[in-house]
């Protein structure tokens, strides 16, 4: 689908230079010589390059659309993801650098969102937040206050968290699965 250069936005993903960009920054500039224009930062999907490239109004540019399936985590086999389409039960193997530092969060029967882009699979979207149990936190330093001190405590699957100084080990919290940090204790 074709759009304007000054329609682009933030989340877009658009076929420019025959590469597929995901939008990361806009900017619409007008200058006090010359025509507007919309000064956009994009990344590549598949490589994960960073180009800055100008886009006039009057330029098309080709805004592309993602297939978004729903999907169940399966098992993870040395660097494959193995994922089941929650609608035709068929089995899609992807390789954990496509998930990134998320992959850690999966969990078995865990609903994720699988983008692809005719056929081939482009990205996968974990839930926000996920529940996990702390198996280590250090101990409370007195004299800290509860209002800004955080500790070290690691999950389940390994990953190091800050958490407040109440949070103990064996205790379920809910971490954001985008960036890895607390948000609270489970209500389970």
């Amino acid at each position: 689908m074709k759009i304007n250069g000054n329609a682009v936005r933030i989340g877009n993903v658009i076929e420019h230079q025959n590469r597929l960009w995901v939008v990361t920054k806009t900017q619409a500039v007008k200058p006090g010589k010359g025509g507007a224009f919309n000064q956009v930062e994009m990344k590549d999907i598949r490589s994960g390059t960073k180009l800055n490239e100008r886009f006039r109004a009057d330029e098309q540019v080709e805004r592309v659309r993602l297939e978004q399936r729903a999907a169940t985590f399966l098992f993870r086999e040395g660097d494959m993801l193995t994922f089941m389409d929650s609608e035709t039960y068929e089995q899609t193997p992807i390789n954990v650098e496509l998930v990134g530092e998320p992959a850690a969060f999966l969990q078995d029967g865990m609903e994720v969102q699988i983008e692809s882009y005719e056929e081939e699979p482009l990205s996968v979207v974990l839930p926000d937040t996920v529940v996990m149990e702390v198996v280590e936190a250090d101990a409370v330093v007195k004299g800290q206050t509860a209002s800004s001190s955080y500790k070290p405590a690691v999950l389940e699957n390994g990953v190091r968290v800050m958490v407040p100084p109440f949070i103990e080990t064996g205790t379920r919290i809910v971490v954001k699965t985008e960036d890895a940090t607390y948000v609270e204790r489970a209500k389970d």
